[in-house]
């Protein structure tokens, strides 16, 4: 496998200490990376800074000012949750940028499949606002650079917190399929099971709103059951993935109870659909575990599947949420 992971420690610039969200997230991510047998098996390469005229394609401009001022300043907040710290204007362009890179060279045939690991992070960046540790929302503005393209895009939403903006911005477009499990009830409070798009798009959001201490069981009857056959009959022309690190037992901003061999079997699975795969990191912040959530993905990308000991606690199922979904979304696909 030809994999290339975008990284650069430019991205540090976005950092604050005492918030989860900080820089020693992606410093452990890529150690974990480097002191492993993986590191001989990708290619890390060094973003390109996305023009500011390609926020536009997502972003009110009022917003992309708002950010743009911010950043001039030492640091500031755009709610209590979200920080951004000078020189951030550029730096989230670079994120952004850096996910576009990657998503045009797997999806022109350059490469097989890559990972964009970048900060700050995106899925929670709506049109309008920036919200909820996200600046702009780099799987969106890649994913837009793919539909002038002609290319039709699965987003799947792994996070432990709904991807309230990427829905935001498809909401009534057929050529994004978005697709997410997630905690609920949680941040951001969005993610029902019947919000299903509108318009054009009605039928090509499918949320899967996931009771506190849900397992891998009912996730993976929702991959088998709606989230595959579904992605199998829309036939993406390739594959992004918001991957949140946060859905596993031990983060302590999530409530889902997945191990970390399951971050790796869930990419084996949306490769068996659709091989030309982007991934970018959301979430995550259990620092003892998120090197090796990486790891589980990245050796699938690159078909050295690695596996972890992790003991992962006993879970509720919730077979009726899959059963509820199922019927919600039959008007519009084969279930």
């Amino acid at each position: 496998m030809n994999t290339e992971i975008v990284y650069s420690k430019t991205f540090n610039r976005h950092d604050n200490p005492n918030h989860p969200e900080n820089a020693k997230r992606t410093d452990v991510m890529m150690d974990a990376l480097l002191n492993s047998d993986l590191r001989n098996h990708v290619k890390i390469i060094d973003p390109i800074i996305l023009p500011e005229d390609s926020l536009l394609s997502v972003h009110d401009v009022e917003m992309v000012f708002q950010i743009k001022a911010m950043s001039k300043l030492t640091e500031a907040w755009v709610d209590p949750d979200t920080y951004v710290c000078r020189h951030d204007f550029d730096t989230a362009r670079l994120a952004a940028g850096g996910m576009v890179q990657l998503c045009n060279d797997v999806s022109s045939g350059l490469i097989d499949n890559g990972f964009a690991l970048v900060r700050p992070p995106g899925h929670h960046a709506t049109k309008n606002r920036s919200m909820g540790f996200c600046l702009f929302n780099n799987v969106s503005v890649a994913a837009k650079e793919l539909i002038k393209n002609g290319k039709r895009v699965l987003i799947f939403d792994s996070d432990v917190h709904h991807g309230n903006g990427t829905q935001d911005i498809f909401y009534d477009s057929e050529k994004v399929l978005y697709q997410s499990f997630h905690l609920s009830p949680h941040f951001p409070g969005t993610g029902a099971i019947d919000e299903i798009g509108t318009k054009k798009g009605e039928g090509y959001t499918v949320n899967a709103p996931l009771p506190h201490k849900t397992g891998e069981k009912t996730i993976q009857q929702m991959m088998d059951e709606i989230f595959k056959p579904i992605a199998k009959q829309f036939k993406p022309d390739i594959i992004l993935v918001s991957s949140g690190y946060d859905t596993h037992y031990s983060d302590q901003l999530g409530g889902l109870h997945v191990g970390i061999d399951y971050f790796g079997e869930m990419i084996r699975q949306l490769q068996e659909i659709q091989p030309k795969i982007v991934l970018t990191i959301e979430g995550g912040y259990n620092l003892d575990i998120i090197g090796n959530c990486f790891l589980s993905q990245i050796s699938r990308l690159c078909d050295k599947p690695m596996f972890f000991e992790d003991n992962v606690p006993s879970s509720i199922e919730t077979p009726l949420v899959v059963k509820t979904l199922k019927e919600n979304l039959k008007p519009y696909w084969d279930l």
